[in-house]
């Protein structure tokens, strides 16, 4: 079972994994500025996700071990790894568990802490479209909003909608799957996982991901790493003010390469 990627452009392989709920399309834009900045970009679908595989098993053990797969069937080496939130969480391990394939590590709006389950009422809204009534993207936004009040959330959710045949709408996402497996995406980092190569991470001004606190952990999983705030940005930071977090990772990927 294979990952379903983009790939862009020539050069150093740098990697952009997603987060919960998200997928590969959802960097089509920055991945399409970094590839003309001379890097091979590669949009990775994380399995249960996008185009990627749907299985039962979904953990970040096997997550990280998914992306070495893919590292390996594609011969990538000295890559640059970003994921964002749930992604971020499998960039840290993979890097962990794999240093010698990372070159330089970037992770958005996640800290290597736990996480309490806080996604019941999108995962309960994406539940409740029923796709033998809902027949336009128009209707699952109207019957999504009555659980998720947030447009940009709910525009984000949506991505997910595509046509199975004419007139039949379905999700991409394995929801049942993700559904069961919900308190996983909050798991911690393993308390003795270490990644002692150059590290950034990046946090929205308006996300409470990572907050200060965070720092002392972070450094302990991370002792190279540095912590640099995106003005005007939430959670979803890379997409809310896609200037500055661009030109934070040209600046990190880029020095001393």
């Amino acid at each position: 079972m294979k990952l379903h990627s983009q790939i862009i452009g020539q050069g150093q392989p740098f990697v952009i994994l997603h987060g919960f709920l998200g997928m590969s399309d959802n960097w089509k834009t920055l991945g399409n500025k970094f590839s003309e900045a001379g890097f091979e970009v590669h949009l990775v679908d994380q399995r249960n996700h996008g185009r990627s595989f749907h299985d039962d098993d979904f953990s970040y053990e096997v997550l990280a071990k998914d992306l070495k797969t893919y590292c390996n069937d594609h011969n990538l080496e000295d890559i640059i790894l970003l994921g964002h939130s749930m992604g971020g969480k499998t960039a840290m391990l993979f890097a962990t568990e794999y240093p010698e394939l990372v070159s330089k590590l970037l992770v958005a709006d996640i800290s290597p802490r736990f996480y309490p389950v806080h996604h019941d009422a999108i995962l309960e809204g994406l539940s409740a479209l029923d796709f033998s009534e809902v027949k336009s993207r128009g209707e699952a936004d109207k019957q999504l909003s009555k659980y998720v009040h947030e447009i940009g959330t709910r525009m984000f959710l949506l991505k997910n909608l595509y046509w199975i045949e004419k007139g039949q709408l379905a999700l991409r996402i394995n929801l049942d799957v993700l559904k069961d497996n919900v308190a996983e995406v909050g798991e911690a980092l393993p308390i003795h996982s270490k990644f002692e190569k150059p590290t950034l991470f990046l946090r929205g001004d308006k996300s409470e991901y990572v907050m200060p606190t965070d720092e002392k952990l972070i450094k302990q999983h991370f002792p190279l790493a540095e912590i640099e705030t995106i003005s005007n940005a939430g959670h979803w930071l890379h997409a809310e003010n896609p200037t500055d977090f661009y030109d934070a990772v040209i600046k990190f990927i880029t020095l001393n390469s």
